[in-house]
């Protein structure tokens, strides 16, 4: 239920954000989890053997259950704002199907609170001048009870699939 449009909007806004000029982002940079806004490069910059090369815009209602519009970065505010009015409906939607599947009642994973913080993180991988050197994204999972993933038509997705890495074909919409 979420208008193509919208997703390749959000796409669009996340890498118009990642674009703009060092001086424009700065203004977002930090490594401190509890801003609802954060951007930042190489998130483990300093626990990594090898630099997970990529850029990441991150919006999160983890320590504060509601998020101000005016504190997102106007070049994707309205991206933003338009994408999560429809995947945070659609995230209570799979918690709902979730818990019928489960045998419970459709209200069980968002009345013991599932649905109470989310997080927005749009990567950016920007051209690496020695590739060898990095990853995009180490083997990791992801720290949330639901993931809901929207890939660009570049691909890079990979999943461990019986012992052995394999491509995620990304898929329009």
């Amino acid at each position: 239920g979420v208008p193509l449009e919208v997703l390749d909007k959000v796409i669009e806004g996340v890498k118009m954000f990642h674009e703009q000029d060092a001086e424009v982002k700065k203004e977002f940079y930090t490594r401190d989890q509890s801003r609802q806004v954060r951007f930042n490069t190489n998130y483990d910059l300093y626990q990594s053997r090898a630099a997970n090369w990529r850029d990441t815009l991150a919006v999160s209602t983890l320590f504060k259950s509601e998020l101000d519009p005016e504190i997102l970065p106007p070049i994707c505010r309205d991206a933003i704002l338009a994408y999560l009015s429809y995947v945070l409906k659609l995230g209570e939607l799979l918690l709902e199907l979730l818990s019928v599947g489960l045998g419970l009642e459709s209200g069980h994973l968002k009345e013991m609170e599932c649905t109470k913080a989310w997080s927005l993180v749009g990567h950016y991988y920007p051209a690496c001048p020695e590739p060898n050197l990095t990853l995009g994204a180490s083997k990791h999972s992801d720290p949330s009870f639901l993931t809901i993933l929207l890939q660009d038509q570049i691909g890079g997705l990979q999943v461990l699939h019986q012992n052995q890495w394999v491509n995620v074909k990304p898929i329009p919409g």
